[in-house]
């Protein structure tokens, strides 16, 4: 009779026993870049750990568990869920289950979470991805057939996204419709593509140009908070904000009305994705409609056909406008 089955290492744990993070492990044990003396932390620990990177790539050619992959950076906002809900509603038409991942978007934190999929032999993932290309590289050499949603990190990876530079100039020629010349942008992390949209458009527009105007939270409803509060009581030269996705609108809204300053009459507001609440804000928020669903929808579709896909799949966004913008008054004194 065979004794006990050895319980099998993970990466996480050569990753530790290394003093290095999952991320770097996963690139080193592939054949990625690094350093001389991380190369050596990182196969000295998965020496000592026994632990063989080798099966993971086998698991995944010779078997597969069925099922598919959701990587999302936060499941509690409500486009990601919705998002979530279109993958959930297109893999249940082809009768396959759904597993979801919560990233925090924290690229150390996905790389364990792909890691783990791929030991579970699933080889079909869609991701909101959090890390760069490069992060992504020993995924694919592993085999693990990827599509992102929401953001598109590289160019050899089909993706599905909203139409970003579409909706953002949109957006920034309505404000400056209203008079409004000193537009500032609140982003997080994921939303480089935003940025740039953001300030290609203000420069086309005459509009002043200035990265200052660009503000930056992590990925927490308390940084969100932060950055909107520092916005809004270090910049009173601005007259209109324009935030990234509706945690961003949220953190917007509550910051301005702990501050005094009245949305649409100091301040003009449109934010990122139509949520239900957006309706129901005093002013209701004018915003950029996203088809959340439809954007998860489509990326199972593709990670669930067979031949040929499209590279990129670009959605449209559409501007609904409500009561949060006015025409530009006089600079707001500074607090």
């Amino acid at each position: 009779m065979s004794g006990p089955a050895q319980r099998r290492i993970t990466i996480k744990e050569v990753a530790e026993a290394a003093g290095v993070g999952v991320a770097t492990v996963s690139r080193v044990l592939s054949g990625g870049s690094a350093s001389p003396e991380t190369r050596e932390k990182v196969f000295a620990a998965a020496a000592r750990l026994d632990y063989r990177p080798s099966a993971l790539g086998r698991n995944l050619r010779r078997q597969r568990t069925g099922g598919v992959g959701l990587l999302v950076p936060d499941i509690t906002d409500s486009f990601y869920a919705r998002l979530a809900d279109g993958v959930l509603s297109c893999a249940r038409s082809y009768g396959e289950p759904v597993t979801i991942g919560v990233t925090g978007d924290d690229p150390e934190r996905e790389a364990e979470l792909i890691g783990a999929l791929i030991e579970q032999s699933m080889d079909r993932l869609i991701a909101v991805p959090s890390g760069d290309g490069d992060m992504w590289a020993p995924a694919l050499r592993a085999g693990l057939n990827v599509v992102f949603a929401d953001r598109r990190v590289r160019t050899d990876v089909p993706s599905v996204v909203p139409d970003d530079r579409a909706g953002v100039l949109t957006a920034v020629e309505y404000l400056a419709g209203l008079g409004h010349r000193r537009i500032a942008f609140l982003a997080r992390h994921g939303q480089s593509q935003r940025v740039t949209a953001f300030l290609s458009a203000a420069a086309s527009l005459g509009l002043p140009v200035d990265r200052d105007m660009v503000v930056h939270a992590r990925a927490s409803r308390d940084s969100a908070y932060a950055a909107a509060a520092g916005l809004l009581q270090h910049h009173s030269d601005v007259t209109a904000v324009l935030a990234g996705g509706n945690v961003l609108g949220e953190a917007a809204v509550l910051a301005a009305r702990e501050l005094d300053v009245r949305i649409p009459r100091d301040v003009s507001l449109i934010m990122f994705d139509d949520v239900p609440w957006a309706e129901l804000c005093s002013p209701p928020l004018t915003v950029i409609a996203q088809p959340a669903q439809d954007i998860g929808y489509r990326a199972a579709e593709l990670v669930l056909r067979q031949g040929r896909r499209p590279p990129a799949v670009t959605l449209p966004t559409r501007l609904v406008v409500r009561a949060s913008c006015g025409p530009r008054v006089a600079p707001r004194r500074s607090s």
